[in-house]
């Protein structure tokens, strides 16, 4: 966010007051015309739905914590020294079981072996992740009837990325969540 200069275009979210129709608040893209510390003033680069006091040219003050993505002006950020960072996709497959997406299970434990080249065509390799949802939280009828599906890595962060800081881990790497903490730990065989 300390990149953040004139040019740059980020996304925001907008509280209507009052409150319209059909939405309390919309997300929309400012371009940045000023910064001064952590406030930044902007141009609304597109038409609100449904908050009929705004339009698209409108001059909006707004602060750091009001930014939720950013656009970079690859220009204005060569000029400052910098780089923006691709954004990684997580297209690679992995093994999850279903109710991890279908009934918003948490993750409780994640493996990874060796991937399994032949499965997919290879067009979006297998990652070799292996992933299960917390026992503790499915319907008797979820664990006698387990389900697995093969889908890519980024669906399942869209249910649950609390493991997402693992991602990069070796073949090999088992990881399960710690009832106490929350986080995930190595698993050993103990």
């Amino acid at each position: 966010m300390d990149a953040v200069a004139a040019g740059d275009i980020v996304k925001i979210i907008i509280q209507s007051i009052p409150p319209s129709r059909k939405y309390d608040s919309e997300r929309m893209w400012v371009i940045v015309t000023e910064r001064d510390g952590e406030t930044f003033t902007g141009v609304l680069d597109n038409q609100p739905f449904d908050i009929p006091q705004l339009a698209s040219g409108d001059l909006i003050p707004f602060s750091r914590q009001d930014i939720i993505d950013i656009d970079w002006d690859e220009d204005a950020l060569e000029e400052r020294g910098l780089k923006a960072e691709k954004k990684r996709e997580y297209w690679e497959r992995c093994k999850v079981e279903s109710v991890i997406l279908d009934a918003g299970i948490p993750v409780q434990y994640v493996y990874r072996e060796e991937p399994d080249s032949t499965k997919d065509g290879g067009k979006y390799p297998d990652s070799g992740w292996r992933i299960q949802g917390n026992v503790d939280l499915m319907t008797q009828e979820q664990y006698d009837s387990p389900h697995s599906v093969y889908i890519a890595i980024g669906k399942v962060l869209n249910a649950d990325d609390s493991w997402l800081h693992l991602i990069d881990s070796p073949v090999g790497s088992r990881f399960i969540k710690d009832e106490v903490t929350g986080k995930f730990v190595p698993e050993t065989d103990d």
